[in-house]
């Protein structure tokens, strides 16, 4: 077994570093560990590594085997929860040291990922959107057609008994063709004015609260000097509108009492958003105490369609990504059980600049 690291060496590393014996328990760390787990190295020692945060998206399978492995073992992107509940993005190395032992390297990619999270969802609007509409040309003919012919043959018809079929082609032609408008979204902002986003908030949460089957818990951390800016108010709603629901949607599995949503504003600097650089932006979250989204759900989840409620239609978060992508803005996921944290990244847009 090799000496001990030399922490005046180690301490000048920006990546978080962990030395663990053969019961998985904390024989060293340096400065950055304690910088990214929120506590001293003195309290850490000896402490059992799952003891050391409260949340890690990686199953105890896969770290038993990362950890007593004779090889070295890397996983990426991992989503890690502190203690002191501050949420991180890491890259995890661990390499064997021999008799047991364990060094464990953490690097924190949380502005990688981020970026990497925004240009594979742009990726998947701009994909699905080429797919729906080019799937709206080829549905919506033959649609027009069907429903046109059944039309005239309803004039034809000269009972009401054989007019009830024609009825019924008429009617699934036209949810079929509302299917595809939901399927395409609105294709560009309408008008356009100086809105309050608390305001906007305030009625959609009450919306909320009204469709509610039950009693809804709904905390507010509203940054107070966020001015008016120039929105497409009806549609920002709709986007609202479509997060809340699949919050509530969420938390329908939690005992009587215990659904929350958080609502909270931000305002932040400048932020590069599609390319775009500008010059501040607000934030929007929208937080629920839910059991989170499946790993395997959150790549594709701002597909049409892609949903895992037996009764959803998987539109509500395609639509609103694209309503935020025409105010120029984004939409950032965060999740873990109990955490679900969307987050609405929207540019301070003003007259001169509407689009």
């Amino acid at each position: 077994m090799g000496s001990a690291p030399d922490p005046q060496l180690l301490d000048h590393l920006s990546t978080a570093v962990l030395r663990l014996d053969p019961n998985r328990q904390v024989q060293y760390a340096n400065m950055a560990a304690e910088q990214l787990l929120g506590m001293g190295s003195r309290r850490m020692l000896g402490c059992p590594l799952e003891t050391l945060y409260s949340q890690i998206s990686a199953d105890n399978t896969t770290l038993t085997q990362a950890l007593t492995g004779d090889q070295g073992r890397s996983l990426y992107a991992l989503s890690l929860l502190t203690l002191d509940n501050q949420h991180h993005t890491v890259d995890l190395a661990f390499s064997p040291l021999g008799e047991g032992h364990t060094l464990i390297e953490a690097r924190v990619v949380d502005q990688q990922h981020r970026i990497s999270q925004e240009i594979q969802q742009y990726a998947q609007h701009h994909a699905a959107q080429l797919l729906v509409r080019g799937l709206a040309h080829e549905i919506k003919n033959p649609l027009g057609g069907l429903r046109g012919a059944a039309q005239l043959l309803e004039m034809e018809l000269a009972t009401d008994e054989l007019k009830e079929f024609t009825a019924i082609i008429i009617e699934q032609a036209d949810r079929l063709r509302n299917l595809v408008d939901r399927l395409l979204g609105p294709q560009h902002p309408g008008q356009w004015q100086l809105a309050n986003i608390h305001k906007l908030l305030e009625q959609t949460s009450r919306l909320c609260q009204l469709e509610s089957e039950r009693p809804l818990q709904i905390e507010r951390d509203y940054d107070p000097s966020i001015p008016d800016f120039l929105m497409d108010n009806e549609q920002l709603q709709q986007a609202l509108l479509n997060i809340l629901r699949n919050a509530l949607q969420a938390m329908s599995s939690l005992p009587e009492g215990q659904p929350r949503l958080m609502l909270r504003t931000r305002s932040q600097g400048a932020a590069t958003i599609a390319g775009k650089r500008h010059r501040q932006v607000v934030s929007v979250s929208i937080i629920d105490n839910g059991p989170g989204i499946p790993s395997a759900l959150r790549d594709t989840l701002f597909y049409p369609m892609v949903t895992d409620k037996a009764d959803g239609s998987g539109l509500g978060l395609s639509i609103a990504q694209n309503i935020v992508s025409q105010h120029q803005g984004r939409i950032e996921l965060e999740s873990w059980p109990g955490h679900t944290e969307f987050t609405l990244l929207l540019p301070l847009i003003f007259e001169k600049e509407a689009p």
